[in-house]
């Protein structure tokens, strides 16, 4: 049995989440019925988060054990073609047998994508949040400057497992296309609580229209109790962009 690496991409419009469910479609529950139809056996797999309902993945990892007889790229060809034209397979190797995605990850890079304009685009409606009053890139700077370090992030989110709300933020700042008006929020951390960043993203932006200040923002922060996050930024403007793990080292032999 051999264990394989891959990186997914996906747009998870039409899915309720990565995790697999017993009816509803899920990102999860599509790579596994392909990989059976290549395999000839159930084959479960391993993702690196599991995304919720509507968001989307450009780098999304998980790891499965197939017995496969050819080379890694015949495996992704053929596993390609039974994915839906949403959901596709961007590369697979054969990896170390102890290769966990979720438990080796380093860290994790999130994007979130605002439009603003006078009217939406239908064409981009699947992929970023409308707003139609302009931002201050300073202002949303100022703010997302805070989160950087190790704190309690309580007011963002819920731990999926237990009840540590500390986490540790990488990177967390804004960019912007001016050409298209597009505002980009990039936020890399070793791991995230459920629907911190639609959270953090949903306040920045309401600091960056001026209707929250940055010293309330920081208040709320500090305070680390989720009553004080507002609401939710909607998921369709939210990508997994890239899960970061050490050199991978030669795989030893699989048997």
């Amino acid at each position: 049995m051999t264990r394989y690496r891959a990186t997914l991409a996906y747009d998870g419009t039409a899915y309720v989440g990565f995790q697999k469910q017993a009816v509803r479609p899920t990102i999860q529950g599509e790579t596994e019925t392909a990989l059976e139809r290549v395999l000839g056996i159930t084959t479960p797999i391993i993702g690196a988060g599991r995304t919720d309902a509507g968001v989307h993945a450009m780098g999304q990892v998980i790891a499965f054990n197939a017995n496969w007889g050819h080379a890694p790229d015949a495996l992704l060809t053929a596993v390609n073609v039974f994915l839906p034209n949403d959901i596709v397979l961007q590369n697979l190797e054969v990896t170390e047998t102890t290769f966990h995605p979720r438990h080796d990850a380093l860290s994790r890079s999130y994007r979130y994508d605002v439009a603003v304009s006078p009217r939406a685009n239908p064409l981009q409606s699947r992929f970023v949040w409308h707003k139609s009053s302009p931002l201050s890139l300073d202002l949303l700077n100022e703010g997302a400057s805070l989160l950087i370090g190790e704190h309690d992030f309580a007011t963002f989110g819920k731990p999926p497992i237990g009840d540590n709300t500390v986490r540790k933020v990488l990177n967390s700042v804004w960019t912007v296309d001016e050409t298209k008006m597009l505002y980009s929020y990039h936020i890399e951390g070793t791991a995230f609580l459920h629907h911190m960043v639609r959270r953090i993203v949903q306040m920045l932006v309401d600091v960056g229209r001026g209707w929250l200040s940055v010293p309330t923002f920081k208040r709320a922060f500090a305070l680390a109790n989720l009553k004080y996050a507002g609401k939710i930024a909607p998921p369709q403007g939210l990508v997994l962009v890239e899960v970061r793990y050490p050199p991978l080292t030669k795989p030893k032999e699989n048997g």
